[in-house]
């Protein structure tokens, strides 16, 4: 996984630089969204791996999914990323993408599990706290898990913070077994 994504990184930086050049930051970054949906799918993915296939009907088939929204840069990847069968790599390739104009926008993507579902008021006392930690926008993904028994578990990255009722039960279990 690490590999495909060493890979990926080239090409999402390129893409990056040509749409914030172009000013088509959200235009690129929704035409890589779609390719990426459409390279997971099965059938698709088939397709884009069947050396019968020629380069460009795959990039046919990829412009006519993408439609309108085949923004210059998007399809000079398409076409890149064809010709050098790296067509495994969309998904990989919008991950890094979003990732760079996330960066660049100052926004973070926050999942925040609550044992209960949380209302109106809770989701945006924990966004602006969230805000206010990290100095950028939050973009916060609601998930419900009843086995927390209270609270709430956020995930930023590859920080987690633990305001749950069980993270707080296993946190004392653990300090009593030392």
């Amino acid at each position: 996984m690490a590999e495909l994504a060493t890979v990926a990184r080239p090409y999402a930086e390129a893409a990056f630089r040509a749409a914030q050049q172009n000013g088509t930051l959200a235009a690129v970054g929704e035409g890589l969204a779609m390719l990426s949906a459409a390279e997971r799918d099965e059938g698709m993915r088939a397709v884009l791996l069947n050396p019968k296939v020629t380069a460009q009907q795959k990039k046919s088939l990829l412009e006519s999914i993408v439609g309108d929204r085949m923004d210059t840069v998007v399809k000079n990847l398409v076409s890149v990323v064809i010709d050098n069968h790296r067509e495994t790599l969309l998904g990989h390739i919008e991950e890094q993408f979003d990732a760079l104009k996330r960066e660049q926008e100052k926004v973070v993507r926050a999942r925040v599990t609550s044992a209960q579902p949380l209302t109106d008021s809770q989701r945006a006392d924990i966004v602006g706290a969230l805000e206010r930690r990290y100095g950028k926008k939050v973009e916060a993904e609601l998930a419900v898990d009843p086995q927390l028994l209270g609270g709430a578990r956020v995930q930023v990255g590859d920080q987690v913070i633990h305001a749950s009722v069980r993270d707080a039960l296993a946190q004392m279990a653990a300090a009593l077994t030392r």
